[in-house]
């Protein structure tokens, strides 16, 4: 850069040539002016800002600057505080749905709710001052964000986990309403038991597959569990005669009825009201003949109406009995 230099004493005009260096060496001294202008305002207004004969304008200064630091605390504090609102109101939601799945788990599970209250909060105490941490601290913005932060993702864990556990316990019991282990009749007695026994019209030594209730004609028979209605006919044994499928190859039987009340391809409830007491088909007097079949091979059916009889659950496995034993 070239600066020309004109004036009435010089006899001719005068020039400066500035270089890149000296361009450098100005803007530093320009800096350091601005700096240190800086710093002496700065130091006199502290200095004078607390004295009673202080200028006016320190003063004015002084409050311009405190109510900018205020401001941009105040600023700070409130966006800190919307977030964790926030977080705050995503809590909320996340602890309303886990005590819904709570109670709903409880239910399944068959807990008495005096036994686990999801609406009260747990019991907690302990010394205010640890002797091995000593006393406690003060808990800071940023870290009572990360607690939220961690809270909130072990809230999502846990509904997941709540849920798989509902899954589970809702797939048990709708496959326990499906065993037969309510009684079909309201009697306390068999005339005819499971397993060998004598013919009672031919004499001879036979297998009885089922059992049989004693009851006056026209007394309900129920599902023993929910299922679908595969049959629903007169046999010329059997006499009017249901069969209920359940699911998982097991089938039901309702020999020697009066009246039949369902059709197939009906869906049945468990104890709905299916069929009357009779005396149909190869039957000696009014009574239910009842069978229970796993994979088409008669079972035992007292030991499906014990589990319902003691108010049991579904077995791990289901079982399956050999005829005979």
């Amino acid at each position: 850069m070239q600066i020309i230099l004109l004036h009435p004493r010089f006899t001719k005009a005068r020039s400066v040539t500035l270089g890149s260096k000296h361009l450098i060496i100005l803007l530093f001294l320009l800096a350091v002016t601005v700096a240190a202008c800086s710093a002496l305002v700065s130091y006199l207004v502290l200095r004078h800002a607390g004295e009673a004969d202080a200028s006016p304008m320190f003063r004015k200064l002084a409050m311009s600057m405190s109510q900018q630091e205020d401001d941009r605390k105040e600023k700070f504090l409130k966006e800190n505080l919307g977030m964790m609102a926030v977080k705050v109101g995503e809590m909320q939601a996340q602890m309303m749905r886990l005590d819904a799945l709570g109670e709903r788990v409880q239910g399944l599970a068959g807990i008495r709710p005096e036994e686990f209250n999801f609406k009260e909060l747990p019991g907690r105490g302990g010394a205010e001052q640890s002797s091995l941490a000593g006393p406690g601290r003060e808990v800071g913005m940023d870290e009572l964000r990360r607690m939220l932060d961690s809270l909130l993702v072990d809230a999502g864990h846990r509904a997941d986990y709540l849920n798989a556990v509902e899954s589970t316990l809702m797939g048990d019991k709708i496959k326990s309403r499906l065993l037969p282990t309510n009684q079909p009749v309201n009697v306390a007695y068999n005339s005819s038991s499971f397993g060998w026994r004598l013919d009672p019209f031919s004499g001879h030594n036979a297998f009885h597959e089922g059992l049989d209730f004693p009851a006056p004609v026209g007394t309900r028979i129920v599902a023993a569990a929910a299922g679908v209605v595969i049959a629903s006919e007169y046999h010329y044994q059997f006499g009017n005669m249901l069969e209920i499928d359940h699911g998982n190859n097991i089938i039901t039987r309702y020999a020697h009825a009066s009246q039949l009340y369902v059709k197939v391809g009906d869906i049945v409830k468990r104890g709905q009201h299916v069929a009357d007491v009779g005396s149909t088909g190869r039957s000696t007097g009014a009574h239910l003949h009842f069978e229970v079949r796993i994979r088409g091979i008669a079972q035992d059916p007292r030991k499906f109406l014990a589990l319902g009889a003691n108010g049991g659950n579904q077995p791990k496995q289901l079982p399956v009995f050999v005829a005979g034993r």
